[in-house]
């Protein structure tokens, strides 16, 4: 996990080494109940996302991730400082 402050900014980073998300669902995993796998190849509701997105909106944030087929995902987080 990685934490920054900038100007008026928490960062937050969250890095795994797990198998990557293709591009074209970078954003679609935010969405409920949006599975990329299957109930028995990962376990989830696909739920977990889609509430973090909402918390982290109604705090005047956003939330993103990077990814690379393969070799993981860092999810992050920004919200204001006040």
């Amino acid at each position: 996990m990685t934490y920054q402050v900038e100007a008026d900014q928490h960062l937050f980073g969250v890095a795994d080494n797990g198998i990557g998300i293709p591009a074209e669902y970078l954003e679609k995993i935010f969405n409920v109940f949006q599975r990329l796998h299957t109930i028995e190849e990962y376990p989830g509701t696909g739920i977990g996302l889609a509430v973090v997105k909402k918390s982290v909106e109604l705090l005047g944030g956003r939330v993103w991730v990077e990814s690379t087929e393969g070799s993981g995902s860092t999810f992050r987080i920004q919200i204001p400082k006040e």
